[in-house]
């Protein structure tokens, strides 16, 4: 492995953002030094700041399409571009530990994890309110944490599960298989 490097990406510990940046890391044979910036303005204003020496984010997914709020960011901000990672994204849903599908009031979860999920939602849970989210992973903490009610599910990958004590009540719930997600790597913008 070389140097380690300190990569931020848009996302809580167990996000889909940490697995394409440990899968490029690794890749490139980076020793990586994962910073969490919730989001991809954190992303790239963390990147602006030098707090961190590369940014990972999604941009586009099969079934949810362009993430808006990657291009509202990217349209605030100047990076260079570095690479892409194309990750194959299982959404699961988590509640807290006991819960039966039946009982879940909310699924709380990022707006792009509702678009890829929407007719799995519609079928299986089609009265529980949509609370948008900043991030699955986060989501997953929240719930956890008491800070949503503890009827509230969450769509967010199998690792947050395990990392935040939830039980995985379904997987793979997304409507497109497989369900892949574009990745970006960027860099500070280097001008000359």
């Amino acid at each position: 492995m070389n140097q380690g490097k300190k990569i931020g990406v848009s996302g809580d510990q167990g996000s889909f953002s940490e697995e394409a940046g440990t899968l490029y890391a690794n890749r490139e044979g980076l020793d990586p030094d994962i910073a969490y910036c919730t989001d991809m303005e954190g992303v790239l204003s963390a990147l602006e700041n030098e707090t961190i020496e590369l940014g990972v984010f999604p941009v586009v997914n099969s079934r949810g399409g362009l993430v808006q709020m990657a291009f509202e960011a990217m349209g605030r901000h100047l990076f260079t571009l570095v690479d892409e990672v194309v990750l194959e994204v299982h959404q699961c849903l988590l509640t807290m530990p006991g819960m039966v599908k039946n009982t879940v009031t909310a699924i709380a979860t990022h707006p792009q994890a509702i678009a890829q999920c929407e007719q799995y939602i519609k079928t299986e849970l089609p009265h529980a309110q949509l609370i948008p989210w900043e991030d699955t992973a986060k989501a997953a903490r929240d719930l956890r944490d008491g800070k949503l009610q503890p009827t509230t599910a969450v769509i967010a990958p199998a690792r947050a599960a395990t990392l935040y004590g939830l039980q995985i009540l379904e997987k793979s719930i997304q409507d497109q298989h497989p369900n892949l997600t574009t990745f970006i790597v960027v860099k500070r913008y280097d001008h000359y």
